[in-house]
């Protein structure tokens, strides 16, 4: 196989995405990413962590999220603008690079708004894997925006989930969950409120977009032994459970010093017991410690997940076409002379 000119790196645009996730199909690339994101929460001290670099204005957040585990170095370049599906934006939109951390030059750039709801997706379905009762298999989401069918399809992958109950403030946007849904053999049923689509199931997930300190659920809404996935919920003053869900519930985080800033938890004292999700993945410390107990996935991503998406992607690059070849570096003949190669490129 010819080596890749230095000067040239794989990027794999929207386009190309859709074609991946389409080749290999949607349910099994959600399988498999999960065992990646797995793999790497396994090797957790292996990579350098820090809360995510957030610049906050009056119309959402623009965010950094760096890590490497000291072969490769991964960033991601991510929003969060509420009000642009107001304008007929997307509320979410993200790309991301891998670099050698031997020499600093990229290895893959990669679009990440498909990629990232695909990532948070399996992520939470891998923590329900450990949270979950082992027999759950009917899930409220409430939130039916871009990520509400990756949510499903992936707690049906993984969990075997086939019991679905929907609700949104929008109507439309629970009738369009439910018809994405419809080739996938699940039992759908669009509730008429929170309280319809939450009581008795096995799961709640909540992804609601607000940039707000909302209460989507109070504490009368939660039963024993549900475990709640609280995805929406990612930034300072964004919010969507009652403290008293909190304090009665067994609570998994990825990173504490960026979920007690971002995640529900920003509600609780900054001493409140959490336990890293890591660990119990690790074996080093039990998830569910009862059936009756509550547990509660408090999700904000964190950039170990992007990282592993990324791998995934770049892992399944080889002998296809599902990238472009993008002339990214300026590699001149002699590195010292830079100023030399633009002037032979005026020659040509």
């Amino acid at each position: 196989m010819t080596a890749r000119p230095l000067n040239i790196v794989p990027f794999v645009s929207v386009e190309n995405m859709m074609r991946l996730v389409n080749a290999i199909g949607v349910e099994r690339f959600l399988t498999e990413l999960a065992g990646v994101v797995e793999e790497d929460f396994r090797r957790w001290p292996a990579f350098d962590k820090t809360p995510r670099l957030a610049s906050h204005s009056i119309d959402g957040v623009i965010e950094l999220m760096p890590t490497s585990d000291g072969v490769t170095y991964g960033f991601k370049y991510v929003n969060g603008h509420p009000k642009n599906m107001r304008e007929g934006r997307q509320t979410v939109t993200a790309f991301g690079l891998l670099a050698d951390v031997g020499t600093g030059y990229p290895e893959l750039l990669a679009e990440m708004t498909i990629l990232t709801a695909l990532r948070t997706a399996a992520t939470s379905a891998v923590a329900a894997k450990h949270l979950a009762r082992a027999d759950a298999r009917s899930m409220a989401i409430v939130g039916n925006g871009a990520q509400s069918e990756f949510q499903a399809l992936a707690f049906k992958a993984l969990l075997g989930v086939d019991r679905l109950r929907l609700w949104d403030i929008d109507p439309w946007a629970s009738e369009k969950c439910a018809r994405n849904l419809s080739r996938y053999g699940l039992d759908v049923t669009v509730a008429s409120g929170v309280e319809a689509a939450v009581e008795g199931v096995d799961i709640v997930t909540t992804v609601t977009a607000d940039k707000q300190r909302a209460t989507i659920l109070t504490d009368n809404l939660v039963g024993a032994g549900q475990h709640i996935n609280a995805v929406g919920g990612d930034c300072r003053g964004k919010t969507e459970l009652h403290r008293d869900i909190l304090l009665r519930s067994d609570i998994f985080v990825e990173y504490p010093p960026q979920t007690r800033i971002e995640g529900e938890i920003q509600q609780l004292a900054a001493d409140h017991p959490v336990t890293e999700l890591w660990r119990v993945i690790a074996g080093e410390v039990p998830g569910r410690r009862s059936r009756d107990r509550i547990t509660l996935f408090d999700s904000v991503g964190f950039a170990t997940e992007d990282f592993s998406a990324l791998r995934y992607v770049r892992s399944k690059l080889a002998g296809g076409d599902f990238h472009q070849d993008l002339d990214l570096l300026a590699d001149p003949d002699e590195p010292r002379d830079l100023l030399g190669m633009v002037h032979r490129a005026a020659k040509t």
